[in-house]
């Protein structure tokens, strides 16, 4: 997991973020600045159901604040490979503060 100044290495790469209310947003890092703000392009949100296949929604070009996130790096090799709609697993929750 990277924060701030550790970013750079990741523009241009496929990330994963995890919200504090529990998202998860995959794309394309474009940019960020020193709050962790971070803009993501070819944006998609999974989400997750013990019921059904992974769900994603498209958002393209995306602006997320930094203060309430985890970002991850995607191996996108593994992440093309996965089979989202046999995929199930619960939601994640809000963290509540």
């Amino acid at each position: 997991m990277s924060t701030g100044p550790g970013l750079e290495s990741l523009v241009d790469q496929q990330i994963s973020v995890i919200t504090n209310d529990g998202r998860n947003i995959v794309g394309v890092l474009k940019g960020f600045d020193q709050a962790t703000n971070i803009i993501l392009d070819e944006s998609h949100e999974r989400v997750y159901s013990t019921k059904e296949g992974v769900q994603q929604l498209v958002l393209g070009l995306y602006i997320i604040r930094g203060d309430n996130i985890i970002v991850g790096e995607v191996d996108e090799e593994l992440d093309a490979h996965l089979d989202l709609s046999n995929l199930r697993a619960h939601p994640l929750k809000p963290v509540i503060h």
